[in-house]
C-alpha cells in the first residue's frame, strides 16, 4: 500500500490506497492560517509536521506492514527558513503572500523580464519564492543572516520525515531561482538573491526515491519494515498526475480555491508575454500553467463571507434556474490576480447591476467571471500552438455538475470528470508506485489507475451568447485597471 500526503493551505490529506488505486482509507488534518498583516499569509511549519504525523499514526494503523511507500505533494511558492540548528527562524511565507510587491518590481524592471527569462523561463510574481527571500533579506536582515537552509513547505516534512534535504523538479520551478529548461539552479539568481546553493536542497525528479523514513519515525508508527520515500512535487503537478494529465497536450483545470489551467507538455515551451507559468512536470517531462488566485474561493466569499449561506447544492440549482444574463459581469479578482493580468492591486468589481437584477443574477455571475477569466489563461496556451482536445476539471468545483457544463460552454470544448477525486493526494500515492517500481512510469501508472466519470458537451446555444459576453468580459479590466 501507499501514502500520498497532500500539504495544502487550509490543511493535510493523506490517503491510503492500493497498487490499483482502490483507496483504503483517507485522513485530514487542519492547522491555522496566519494574517499578520492585509495580504500578509502566514503558517508555523511544526504545525504542519505535528498534523501530517498525526495523520499517519492514524492511516497507517492496521496495515503497518503493509506500507510500501510515502510521497507527496505540497502547496507551492512558500519559503521555509531554518538556523543552523535546524530550527525554525520565522513562520513560512506562503503562496498567496502578497507583501513582495517592491521585490517583484525590482527583479522585473532592475534585472529585467527578458533576463528572467531567459534564467528560468518565467518573470517575478508576488506569490513566487524568490522575492520572498529578498524581502525577508530587506525587511529581516537578522533572520536571513542566520539562514541555513530554506526550503518549499513539502520539502520541510520530507526533511522531518527522512533527514534528508532534497526537493524536486516541479515545486522548485516555482521558486524563480531555478532554471527550468536545464533543471538545475540558476547560478546567476542565486548571486542576485545573495544565497549559496548549499543552503538549497538537492533536487530530484518527482517520482525519485530520496530515502527512507527515520527510525524514530518508523518506530512511532509501528512500522516493522522500512518505507521508501519518494519526493513528490509541487501540489499542481502532482494534481495533474492525480488526474492523469500527463500525455502531451492534455489539459486539467483545477476549481479549488486557487483557479489552475494545467497542460502537459513534452518539450519545455516559454510565454514571452509573461502570462503563463512554464515549469517542470512531475512525470520528468513540462507544463504550461495559468493561475488565477481565486476560483472556488470567490465562491466561498460570495456565498459564505457575503450571505452566510454554506448550502452549494442549493446555489447551484438555482443557478439552472436563472437565465444566462449578458450584462451582469463579475470580476474574480478578490486577492489581485495572477494570470492573466498579473496585478496585485486589482480588486472584484460587480459590473453592469440594474434595478430588475435579483442575488440569483449576481450568483451565476460569480461562477461566470471566474470560469471567463479561466477561459483566459486556455487560450493563452492555445495561442501558444498547443492543441486541446478536451478538458479534465478537478478541485471543489469539479463536484458540481452545473459548473462543469458551464465550463464547456464556455470554453467550447468537451469537459470530463473523474471518477477518484482526490486529486493531489492519490497523485502523490502514484509517484510513490512509480519510484517502488510498482509501475515503470507514471505514464503506465495513470492509465492504470485514472478512470473517467462523466462527459459533458457544449451546448451550441449557450456557447453562442457566452462567445459575445467573454469578449465583453475581456474589454472590462483594461478600462478601469487604472483606479485600482
Amino acid at each position: 500500500m501507499f501514502i500520498g500526503i497532500d500539504l495544502g493551505t487550509s490543511g493535510v490529506k493523506l490517503l491510503l490506497v492500493t497498487k490499483d488505486g482502490e483507496v483504503i482509507n483517507s485522513i485530514s488534518k487542519s492547522y491555522d492560517l496566519l494574517i499578520p498583516k492585509p495580504s500578509w499569509t502566514e503558517q508555523n511549519p511544526n504545525d504542519w509536521y505535528i498534523q501530517t504525523l498525526e495523520g499517519l499514526k492514524e492511516i497507517v494503523k492496521g496495515h503497518e506492514k503493509q506500507i510500501q511507500g510515502i510521497s507527496f505533494s505540497g502547496q507551492m511558492h512558500g519559503l521555509v527558513v531554518l538556523d543552523e540548528n535546524d530550527e525554525v527562524l520565522r513562520n513560512a511565507l506562503l503562496w498567496n503572500d502578497q507583501r513582495t510587491i517592491k521585490e517583484v518590481e525590482y527583479l522585473n524592471q532592475e534585472i529585467g523580464i527578458d533576463r528572467l527569462l531567459e534564467l528560468t523561463g518565467n518573470i517575478a510574481l508576488t506569490g513566487l519564492t524568490a522575492p520572498k527571500i529578498l524581502w525577508i533579506k530587506n525587511n529581516e536582515p537578522e533572520i536571513f543572516e542566520k539562514i541555513s537552509k530554506m526550503m518549499l513547505p513539502k520539502d520541510y516534512i520530507a526533511y522531518k520525515l527522512t533527514g534528508v534535504f532534497a526537493s524536486d523538479v516541479s515545486d522548485t520551478s516555482g521558486t524563480l531561482y531555478f532554471d527550468v529548461k536545464n533543471k538545475c539552479y540558476s547560478q546567476e539568481m542565486l548571486s542576485i538573491l545573495g544565497i549559496k546553493e548549499k543552503q538549497l536542497p538537492s533536487v530530484y525528479e518527482s517520482y525519485e526515491v530520496i530515502g527512507t523514513l527515520k527510525d524514530k519515525i518508523q518506530k512511532t508508527l509501528g512500522i516493522p519494515n522500512p518505507v521508501h520515500v519518494i519526493i513528490g512535487g509541487g501540489d499542481q503537478a502532482v494534481g495533474a498526475v492525480g488526474v492523469g494529465i500527463v500525455d502531451s497536450g492534455s489539459c486539467s483545470i483545477s476549481l479549488g480555491t486557487s483557479g489552475v489551467v494545467f497542460v502537459a507538455s513534452e518539450s519545455f515551451k516559454i510565454d514571452h508575454k509573461s502570462y503563463l507559468q512554464s515549469y517542470a512536470h512531475a512525470n520528468g517531462k513540462y507544463h504550461l500553467m495559468g493561475v488565477m488566485l481565486n476560483a472556488a474561493g470567490a465562491l466561498k466569499w460570495w456565498s459564505e463571507k457575503i450571505f452566510q449561506n454554506y448550502n452549494y447544492n442549493d446555489f447551484f440549482h438555482k443557478l439552472i434556474e436563472t437565465p444566462i444574463d449578458d450584462s451582469v459581469f463579475f470580476l474574480p479578482y478578490l486577492t489581485g490576480e495572477r494570470s492573466p493580468i498579473n496585478d496585485p492591486l486589482a480588486t472584484g468589481v460587480f459590473f453592469g447591476l440594474r434595478l430588475e437584477h435579483r442575488k440569483e443574477h449576481m450568483d451565476r455571475a460569480v461562477i461566470e467571471g471566474v470560469t471567463f477569466a479561466l477561459k483566459e489563461s486556455f487560450d493563452l496556451i492555445t495561442n501558444l500552438g498547443v492543441d486541446i482536445k478536451s478538458v479534465r476539471i478537478t478541485g471543489g468545483g469539479a463536484k458540481s455538475d452545473i459548473w462543469a457544463q458551464m465550463i464547456a460552454d464556455i470554453m467550447n470544448i468537451d469537459v470530463i470528470t473523474i471518477e477518484i477525486e482526490e486529486g493531489p493526494a492519490l497523485g502523490a500515492a502514484i509517484l510513490a508506485m512509480v519510484g517502488a517500481q510498482v509501475y515503470a512510469t507514471v505514464e503506465d501508472a495513470c492509465k492504470n489507475i485514472i478512470k473517467t466519470k462523466a462527459l459533458f458537451k457544449p451546448n451550441a446555444e449557450n456557447a453562442d451568447i457566452y462567445k459575445i459576453k467573454y469578449k465583453k468580459f475581456k474589454q472590462i479590466y483594461p478600462k478601469i485597471k487604472s483606479i485600482f
